[in-house]
């Protein structure tokens, strides 16, 4: 049974996505989808990195893709300066009411 939820992805481009969630009452995963597996380097038994193992309840790589959305025009893009457009000289120093 394929549990799907939408999401917002923006690589290769951005549109909307349905996608496959991971079983909850599954036994081995916890509903987490998979487990964190650490492993060490074989000479020294010293920590070397985290291994992710997906849960055989989902398939994380099933996407369908709803809606492409297309790109805002550049002139509607945030513009962030840092400062309040509003302010003389773009600051103040009164506080906000």
């Amino acid at each position: 049974m394929i549990r799907l939820r939408i999401q917002l992805t923006h690589w290769p481009r951005r549109a909307l996505i349905l996608t496959d969630t991971p079983r909850p009452a599954c036994r081995m995963c916890d509903g987490e989808g998979g487990a964190n597996r650490d492993y060490g380097d074989p000479e020294t038994g010293e920590y070397a990195g985290t291994d992710w193992e997906p849960c055989t309840c989902w398939d994380e790589n099933r996407r369908y893709v709803l809606l492409p959305l297309p790109r805002r025009p550049r002139w509607l893009r945030r513009r962030d300066t840092g400062r309040d457009p509003w302010a003389p000289g773009g600051y103040s120093d009164e506080p906000p009411f």
